[in-house]
């Protein structure tokens, strides 16, 4: 098991920002594809963890708002309701918000803030200790998965999610070097 003083070292507040950045960059890149999905098949049951392409993204921005508050950021309150956003537009308007949180978090967030233990619980049953950097971690991680499921769900019902592989990140951000622009 790591110590505190180890995580620092695995954690660090420059990789946690770009690991978020990456993030904002790749929803975005998913919300222009979702813009083609109907209405229906955005509520549609189709299948994976949360049953529909609605579902699984207001889970993920749920919970990296939940994160962000246990890592001292803006009260999220309850876990947010999918039957409370029938649009994606409606999803994209809360993600925003919780974007600009959470970008203000990182920039306030020091090595310091990394290290500190936090206690918290999903039950009443069992508590749960994690360093803030071990949960925001968790929580940009958390996105990729669910993006993946989401790309999924996309392909099931027929359309093309894009790439949002961090290697095009990294691309889009910086121009390749090298002159290696034709073997990828």
């Amino acid at each position: 098991m790591l110590s505190a003083n180890c995580i620092t070292t695995i954690i660090n507040v420059k990789t946690l920002r770009e690991l978020f950045d990456y993030s904002y960059w790749a929803n975005r890149k998913l919300f222009d594809v979702l813009a083609s999905v109907t209405p229906e098949e955005f509520t549609q049951t189709v299948g994976g963890s949360y049953g529909s392409i609605r579902n699984t993204l207001v889970h993920i921005v749920s919970a990296e708002a939940g994160w962000m508050e246990r890592c001292g950021g803006p009260k999220r309150g309850p876990r947010l309701s999918p039957a409370d956003f029938p649009t994606l537009s409606s999803v994209i308007r809360t993600w925003n918000k919780v974007e600009v949180n959470m970008r203000r978090v990182l920039s306030d967030l020091s090595v310091a803030d990394l290290e500190r233990k936090v206690e918290f619980s999903f039950d009443p049953s069992r508590q749960y200790s994690m360093s803030v950097g071990e949960m925001l971690h968790h929580a940009a991680l958390h996105g990729v998965h669910h993006r993946g499921q989401v790309a999924l769900l996309l392909r099931v019902l027929g359309y093309a999610p894009g790439n949002v592989d961090i290697l095009n990140y990294y691309a889009d951000k910086k121009p390749l070097e090298c002159g290696a622009t034709d073997s990828l």
